[in-house]
């Protein structure tokens, strides 16, 4: 395993309070990134804005407008967590694919390559740049153009499961299935766009909690407990 995208969820990030960040939830991440990046991984990583904006819940504001928001949210998760990694040493790049001014990189698939090549921690910001697209694609399409071996999907949740297991305690929890299967029983592991590229574009993916001790360095070296997505 050469490259892998990392998928963190906003919600996952804000720890106990869900919402805004929990910095020794994100200083656990960082550790764990920088021990894989010791490895020899490169690593690219797509911040999830759930832990400041989930606007589609809301009727009065313009879709296309509530996603702008989001994708804002998703600029200033990858702010801060950046800075938490290099807190801890590491040389970390954002990119975004709309001008932000200083704070950040127009994203060039070119621009990307080099700064993983040179060990960077890289961060995909502001989703895709267009609305009615989630930071699920945002992480597919990322994944298939830095070329990355697999997306590694840290959610709240330590895997993929038949049915909700926050509302249902019964719920199975899957150890391998195909992403043509996530996309029959409509599991919602990704969304659906995401999930299709995927499968059109033969992007494996390991679904795992993020809040287990490890779980990063767990998933990378084989000491994996979540949900393996076949292509």
């Amino acid at each position: 395993m050469k490259r892998v995208l990392l998928k963190l969820s906003g919600e996952a990030l804000a720890g106990e309070k869900h919402t805004g960040f929990d910095e020794t939830t994100c200083m656990k991440v960082a550790e764990q990134v920088r021990t894989i990046m010791e490895a020899g991984i490169q690593v690219g990583i797509v911040i999830g804005g759930g832990n400041f904006w989930r606007g589609r819940t809301s009727e009065n504001i313009d879709r296309a407008k509530s996603d702008q928001i989001g994708m804002l949210a998703t600029v200033m998760n990858c702010i801060y967590v950046s800075e938490i990694f290099r807190s801890v040493g590491m040389k970390t790049k954002i990119f975004t694919p709309f001008a932000c001014g200083s704070i950040a990189e127009l994203f060039t698939k070119d621009a990307a390559m080099e700064c993983l090549e040179k060990g960077m921690a890289v961060f995909f910001a502001g989703g895709t740049g267009h609305p009615y697209f989630s930071t699920d694609t945002t992480t597919t399409l990322r994944a298939i153009e830095i070329e990355a071996d697999m997306i590694l999907l840290a959610k709240a949740v330590d895997g993929v499961y038949d049915s909700d297991p926050k509302v249902n305690p019964k719920a199975k929890k899957y150890k391998e299935l195909s992403i043509q299967s996530v996309i029959d029983q409509k599991l919602g592991v990704m969304d659906l766009t995401a999930s299709i590229m995927c499968m059109e574009n033969r992007m494996p993916m390991l679904v795992f909690g993020l809040n287990e001790e490890d779980s990063i360095i767990r998933t990378v070296r084989g000491g994996f407990s979540g949900t393996r997505v076949t292509v």
